[in-house]
């Protein structure tokens, strides 16, 4: 799959030390000092989720963004470089490398506190992301604020865009339409739309060209464009839902590397990435153990029969 001479993928975006913490009774109780617990440390975030995902999947992938100058950043960047990831586009965030803490309830649900540090300040050093984005195939995008300096550079350079808009709250959020105009495939999560169809087309009026692909949890998944909308129920294999971070970066993992790499249909390209977010979602506070391209062939030769 990745005969490409430089990168399959750049992964943009936010990565740093999650740690989730698991409570016996799914609640905090707010009556007594001392709660309970099982707290788990693992290289997460957006960012992380992505650029380990298609690795997992064999992709040549490379990293563009910041860790801190300390024990926790050089970790990551470490582990990255065992990987096979190329960690030549990770720059310097001054005020260090950031942190979740991911409250999860008995069924892998979570309450997120998010600490992106300097994300909010820091500007990308583009002549070294240049060198990446140049010999990249597609990029995909995380919404951490810098990123959106190097979208002109990526439209430049003929690079396909892929943007993860996650949870959306507000359709007419500022922060993201830099993302939406931008892109050539759209992925968000409808946590909080039930019914995602306003939602859907309120982005295809902003850019009728997108190609949106919506994870809805048990709800299965929709694929929409300017043509119409196709609906994707919810896949099951046989592993336990235990934690639901990073689904959406698998989703998306899945079904990019399927589509855009592998020239698989639209719809078995859906499958796929819904297969490897379920997948994702059985895995406890790791993002080391993601399926990997056969674990992913063989559940698709499963439910594609």
């Amino acid at each position: 799959m990745c005969s490409f001479i430089g990168y399959d993928v750049a992964v943009l975006g936010a990565v740093g030390i999650d740690t989730n913490i698991y409570l016996p009774n799914g609640e905090i109780d707010f009556n007594v000092e001392a709660n309970f617990s099982e707290n788990l440390d693992y290289i997460g975030q957006a960012g992380g989720y992505a650029a380990r995902a298609y690795n997992s999947l064999g992709c040549k992938t490379a990293f563009i963004g910041f860790i801190g100058n300390d024990p926790l950043g050089n970790f990551i960047k470490e582990q990255f470089k065992k990987d096979g990831i190329d960690i030549s586009g990770m720059m310097i965030d001054p005020l260090g490398t950031k942190r979740s803490i991911n409250f999860m309830d008995r069924n892998g649900n979570r309450k997120n506190f998010y600490d992106g540090k300097g994300s909010m300040t820091v500007e990308p050093e583009f002549m070294k992301c240049s060198e990446i984005i140049q010999k990249t195939r597609f990029a995909h995008v995380n919404i951490v604020n810098w990123t959106r300096y190097l979208l002109p550079m990526l439209k430049d350079r003929g690079v396909i865009i892929a943007s993860d808009l996650q949870d959306v709250v507000d359709p007419e959020d500022e922060y993201r339409c830099d993302y939406i105009q931008n892109s050539d495939y759209l992925f968000f999560s409808a946590v909080n739309f039930p019914d995602p169809q306003e939602l859907i087309q309120s982005f295809l009026e902003k850019n009728n060209d997108l190609r949106i692909i919506c994870g809805r949890g048990g709800e299965g998944c929709i694929y929409a464009d300017k043509d119409g909308r196709k609906y994707f129920p919810a896949v099951e294999i046989n592993r336990p839902v235990v934690d639901t971070n990073g689904a959406g970066d698998s989703l998306a993992a899945g079904f990019l590397s399927s589509y855009l790499l592998e020239g698989y249909s639209i719809e078995d390209a859906i499958l796929r990435g819904q297969i490897a977010a379920r997948y994702c979602c059985s895995i406890k506070a790791n993002t080391d153990d993601l399926i990997n391209r056969f674990q992913l062939n063989k559940y698709f030769d499963q439910l594609s029969s």
